[in-house]
């Protein structure tokens, strides 16, 4: 990693994290994943040699803290007694054998591993009190997910009752059979659905509020873990699952006890072509230490356990002939070539279509219309072209990127330090239809029922151009379109205008400013409390509000400048949209204030995301990690390696200010502030 400036740094960063964020949220809430997971793995790589090079840009929210995704809204949140953590990855031999090794360097010679085919799929838990299943849930952001007991219930391998009356949680992956995954597909494209990428995507469907939705996908679940085994003794993790299956569960998962790396290596190659003949979708191999005594010493990092590691396989590739180079333009202009080449079968699926990302990576790979190119489905996920084959040439062309927009014919610009061409004209439709479809998703102003086709719907018939236009629309309008009966234009109406209550920083989001993601806009809205604020806030003032640098804050300025973009605001606020923060806002002289503070152990009050929320409202900021640099630690029940490294701390530097407080400590604190109603 080349050397750089702390605010180089910084700005990379911020970068990375709202990256990585966006991605997440396609991987995971979205299940439209847009990137590889080799891209991904280096996107989160080099995050974590920044913020270990730079450890003043540490931030508790930060992708790298986090382990899968955040809660959904529409479901019951569910707090996991023992966090769902993901697992380190290996790509080769040798990234195997580093592993062995760092075991054996800690528990000695006498390991033994547990390989199980890593399944494709949704991860799950599943818990039973006397034997009855009481909830399933998804795996979230690791400590709290979704509530889908419903959905669960739905699943036909997944037992009611167990053979035995007894209280266990376990913890397994939901999967759609391979054969499903065809008809569904099958069906969709009848309907002129769109087609799911894979079957990890369809079986995201556990995630729909719908339990008639999952119970029609026909899914499965295979179980790998036993988090709480209740009452019943297990010494190893092989017989865990032994366990499991002795009660009914589906802990039938093809597996291997090996006795050292070597045998690990070789299962792995055995599998290495078979697994596409398995009737569920697989990517890869999990290795375990099979001694539940030895993973307790190895113990885990914060993201993942030191005794596991998810070994992926090499994606599948095939030849065939690129037909085309198709350009569309996004929300904010961006004009992204797509190649379309003759349909090919991988890992699975048939694809035909990947995107080339910008013109510099279509000519550094040399790839030309015509060309013969290799293809692959990198994590058996996302298309893309590895190469073309020069070598099988005739008369090819290499790409020249069009100099004006494919959708309005206005010339393509490319800003300063940026490798892809963009369409700058507002009044572009490809522009104002992706802003619009951004505005009302869910994570901006969240408008139930207005998607894609309704947008496309509603900007050919002229009945909106702006977003302020989505507020005028009337019954009588709607009702003019080809299937939109009376109840639906009444839901449809009644979501936009109980988006007119969301909180500034859903707005400001939905707006679409450059470089202004998620996070950032909550930021703002809680530093400013109104849009008036915002509007007049100069570059200076925008400087002082944390995680804003100055391209931000530039484009902020720039964007309220505009006398469209005020002409717009004043118009939302006529028509009856809220343009202040809503949330609980930071008590800047609290008495956590300019202070680092380190969650540990089980609330009985709170979860950890309300006691972080309580946090930096007093002021602070909260910290994943124990170091010299922590101010407080607050310690709830089965506080572990946290608090004995504050007390190790406490006893051995003299100078240390390290603060510990047990949870009554810390709740009076809040009740004093009066965070808690």
């Amino acid at each position: 990693m080349m050397s750089m400036t702390l605010e180089e740094a910084k700005s990379r960063v911020k970068e990375l994290r709202e990256q990585i964020e966006y991605h997440n949220r396609r991987y995971y809430l979205e299940d439209q994943p847009e990137i590889t997971d080799a891209e991904w793995d280096s996107l989160m790589r080099e995050l974590l040699q920044l913020e270990a090079a730079y450890p003043e840009l540490a931030d508790p929210t930060s992708p790298t803290q986090r382990v899968g995704a955040p809660v959904a809204e529409g479901f019951t949140k569910v707090e996991h007694a023992i966090p769902m953590l993901s697992l380190a990855n290996a790509y080769s031999t040798g990234d195997l054998i580093e592993f062995d090794r760092r075991v054996r360097q800690v528990v000695g010679e006498a390991v033994r591993y547990v390989c199980e085919l890593k399944i494709d799929g949704l991860a799950v838990s599943l818990r039973y009190e006397n034997g009855i299943l009481v909830q399933g849930a998804t795996r979230g952001d690791g400590e709290i997910g979704e509530d889908i007991t419903a959905n669960i219930r739905t699943i036909r391998n997944v037992p009611l009752q167990l053979n035995e009356p007894v209280s266990i949680e376990v913890r397994g992956e939901a999967y759609m059979p391979k054969r499903e995954f065809a008809r569904l597909n099958e069906l969709r494209e009848a309907q002129g659905e769109p087609l799911f990428a894979n079957p990890r995507n369809a079986a995201a469907s556990l995630r729909q509020l719908d339990p008639a939705v999952a119970a029609s996908r026909r899914l499965g679940v295979i179980v790998y873990q036993l988090a709480q085994p209740g009452e019943h003794a297990v010494g190893t993790h092989s017989e865990a699952l032994a366990y499991a299956a002795r009660l009914g569960l589906p802990a039938h998962g093809e597996r291997r006890l090996c006795h050292n790396i070597e045998e690990v290596v070789a299962y792995i190659e055995e599998w290495a072509n078979r697994r596409h003949d398995l009737p569920y979708a697989t990517d890869g191999m999990v290795i375990k230490v099979d001694d539940l005594a030895l993973q307790d010493e190895l113990g885990f990092t914060a993201k993942s356990p030191r005794w596991a590691i998810a070994y992926k396989y090499a994606a599948e590739q095939a030849e065939t002939t690129l037909r085309s180079i198709e350009l569309t333009v996004g929300r904010t202009g961006v004009v992204t070539p797509t190649a379309v080449f003759y349909p090919v079968p991988l890992a699975g699926t048939t694809v035909a279509r990947a995107s080339l990302h910008n013109e510099d990576l279509i000519h550094e790979k040399d790839i030309r219309v015509g060309d013969v190119i290799v293809v692959q489905k990198a994590g058996d996920i996302i298309p893309e072209v590895i190469r073309a084959i020069p070598e099988r040439r005739t008369q090819e062309l290499p790409f020249q990127m069009p100099t004006t927009c494919p959708q309005c014919g206005s010339p393509l610009q490319k800003l300063n330090g940026e490798v892809a061409w963009r369409c700058m004209n507002p009044e572009c439709p490809a522009l104002i239809r992706e802003g619009l479809i951004h505005f009302a998703s869910r994570d901006a102003m969240n408008i139930e029922g207005l998607g894609e086709q309704w947008i496309a719907i509603l900007l050919d018939r002229g009945m909106v151009r702006t977003y302020a236009d989505l507020y005028r629309l009337k019954k009588a309008d709607l009702l003019q379109l080809e299937r939109m009966g009376d109840k639906l234009a009444d839901k449809l109406l009644r979501a936009i205008s109980d988006s007119k209550r969301n909180s500034l920083e859903r707005l400001l989001f939905g707006l679409g400013i450059r470089h202004v993601g998620e996070k950032a806009a909550k930021t703002l809205a809680q530093h400013f409390g109104t849009m008036d604020a915002l509007m007049v806030a100069d570059i200076d003032a925008l400087l002082q509000v944390s995680d804003v640098g100055p391209k931000m804050a530039e484009s902020i300025r720039l964007y309220f400048a505009s006398p469209s973009v005020r002409l717009l605001i004043g118009e939302l606020k006529e028509l009856g949209l809220n343009m202040d923060y809503l949330g609980a806002r930071a008590v800047s002289d609290g008495p956590f204030a300019g202070k680092t503070v380190v969650l540990t152990g089980v609330l009985a009050e709170a979860d950890r995301k309300q006691a972080a929320a309580w946090v930096e409202q007093l002021g602070g900021k909260v910290s994943s990690s124990v170091s010299v640099k922590t101010d407080i630690l607050i310690a709830g029940e089965k506080a572990g390696s946290k608090l004995a490294k504050a007390q190790e701390i406490l006893a051995t530097h003299a100078n240390a200010s390290l603060q510990i407080l047990d949870e009554t400590a810390f709740l009076k604190i809040v009740d004093e502030a009066g965070l808690r109603r």
